[in-house]
């Protein structure tokens, strides 16, 4: 009979739950109070009083402002206030140190469900390469306003490479609504997919597409065929081909353009591209008169606008007398993001 007692001791104990903890607490704060009231402790067992005493005597704090009177009353403390404290209170610290573990460990393998808006969501998997874009958007993240939160959302079988940095989410499927509504796919401001399988980046494109049409998004593709069917479908989408085997025959005939690319897209040192939109409201400027402006004020270069009309169209090294106007996107060679453009500012051939 004792053997099963303790099995069965072991077993609630193991199993325990936070509603048992709670008859545990109240059992032993109401037994406490009834054997110090038998034991004619009177002082102790005042309302006011009671619970902090039990309290700091339970946890051996004892700070000795309350102490028991009768030799019954030490008795009860030795034997059975003391250690039945002592086995509550650690049986408490555990499960919180159990809840804060576990609740550490959904975080890392991505289940827990976020709740974040005006995000970057980072779809797919691609070992390293992913590890870089991570670091580059952190890099980048640090240039702009706001300081929106990086999610990124997987298949794969890891765990959060980035946990002091990043937001994780490991979902069966990217085209899932409960499963993307945990990595709040539809409140994203920026969706930049990369998968190992072009057929996966096609599938998840079209899927948030339809769930966030007036997110940016961005598609990786190796095979730059599949690029005219998808914005076809979704022209709101970015895509980003594979350019490796252009870099090389560029190189071939034009040494040091791979560099060239290289620097241009590397945050990290060199000349960085990057872009801004004209505020409303900015009235029309040439692109001689912010070409120079650019060069002389800010030590940047100019070198494509996107209409508003059609911001996925790009017009490299544009003319000098086409006029740029109010929702037009520049982009630039600088050394850093410049952020204090003063678009009202015309003095002379100065205007930025």
């Amino acid at each position: 009979m004792s053997r099963k007692f303790r099995k069965l001791f072991a077993k609630v104990f193991s199993e325990m739950r936070w509603y048992t903890i709670v008859l545990a607490l109240t059992f032993y704060a109401l037994s406490t109070w009834l054997l110090l009231w038998f034991a004619g402790e009177k002082e102790l067992t005042q309302s006011s009083d009671f619970i902090y005493w039990l309290v700091v005597t339970g946890s051996t704090v004892g700070y000795g402002d309350f102490s028991p009177s009768t030799d019954a009353g030490k008795y009860l403390v030795a034997f059975y206030i003391i250690p039945m404290g002592l086995s509550i209170f650690a049986l408490v610290l555990g499960r919180i140190a159990a809840w804060v573990s576990d609740q550490w460990q959904k975080g890392a393998r991505g289940l827990k469900d976020l709740d974040v808006d005006e995000h970057i969501l980072v779809l797919g998997w691609n070992g390293h390469r992913t590890l870089r874009l991570l670091k580059l958007l952190l890099r980048e993240r640090a240039s702009v306003e706001g300081n929106p939160t990086i999610v990124l959302c997987v298949r794969a079988e890891i765990t959060n490479p980035m946990p002091d940095d990043i937001e994780f989410v490991k979902v069966g499927t990217f085209s899932n609504d409960i499963d993307m509504d945990r990595a709040c796919v539809a409140a994203a401001k920026v969706i930049l997919m990369d998968n190992p399988e072009d057929d996966l980046t096609m599938t998840t494109a079209l899927y948030c597409s339809q769930r966030n049409p007036h997110a940016q998004m961005v598609a990786y593709f190796n095979d730059e065929s599949l690029v005219p069917l998808l914005q076809k479908h979704c022209p709101n989408i970015e895509c980003t081909p594979s350019v490796a085997v252009e870099m090389l025959a560029k190189a071939a005939f034009d040494p040091g353009s791979s560099l060239l690319h290289h620097d241009l897209l590397d945050v990290d040192e060199g000349n960085a591209q990057y872009s801004v939109t004209l505020p409303p409201g900015t009235p029309s400027v040439k692109v001689a008169q912010l070409f120079i402006a650019l060069k002389r004020d800010y030590r940047a270069t100019l070198i494509g606008v996107a209409r508003a009309q059609d911001r996925l169209k790009i017009q490299v090294n544009p003319d000098l007398h086409e006029e740029v106007f109010a929702e037009d996107k520049i982009f630039y060679i600088a050394d850093d993001r410049i952020r204090n453009f003063d678009w009202h500012a015309l003095a002379g051939e100065t205007y930025v």
